[in-house]
């Protein structure tokens, strides 16, 4: 069973999604792949996991760094948990490159290199927006590119782990 929640934030309403296990989902409301995870059977209830999630997102749309993670709960293919892993190491207030994510993942299996498009497609797939900080991953050039709750969302909360 998959359990659902709405979060109200400064940015619009986010949709959480969880089971005993953990969180499974976290989405702005109306996403691009909103709802990815959740399954045919669900039910709008309060667990665990949800209020711990309510209480990382109050820390963290004040302007601060949360010192924990909710439990989460993937279910992914290895390659994409891999870039996943990776974009929780992503410090707060930073960014990384899908150029620098593709590195970290080809050295971390013994390849010469690997595509940043197929590093971008794990990225963009996250079902785990904010608390896997997808939002802090640019372009090459440091370009705000895409972010599936949106490009003006992104720069906001860019602007807001920076204290701008």
């Amino acid at each position: 069973m998959t359990y659902t929640y709405h979060y109200i934030s400064p940015l619009g309403g986010i949709t959480l999604a969880g089971s005993a296990q953990g969180l499974t989902g976290l989405w702005f409301d109306g996403q691009k792949y909103f709802g990815s995870t959740l399954g045919e059977r669900r039910e709008t209830k309060d667990i665990p996991v949800f209020t711990q999630t309510a209480q990382w997102l109050d820390i963290y749309f004040s302007g601060k760094e949360p010192s924990f993670t909710p439990p989460l709960s993937l279910n992914a293919t290895p390659f994409r948990r891999a870039v996943w892993e990776i974009l929780l190491s992503i410090p707060y207030g930073q960014t990384m490159t899908y150029k620098e994510i593709a590195g970290k993942i080809a050295e971390k299996n013994g390849l010469s290199s690997m595509s940043a498009q197929a590093v971008g497609g794990a990225v963009g797939h996250n079902p785990i927006s904010l608390v896997i900080p997808c939002h802090r991953v640019v372009g090459a050039d440091g370009s705000l590119t895409g972010y599936a709750g949106g490009i003006d969302k992104k720069e906001k909360l860019l602007k807001m782990e920076k204290g701008v």
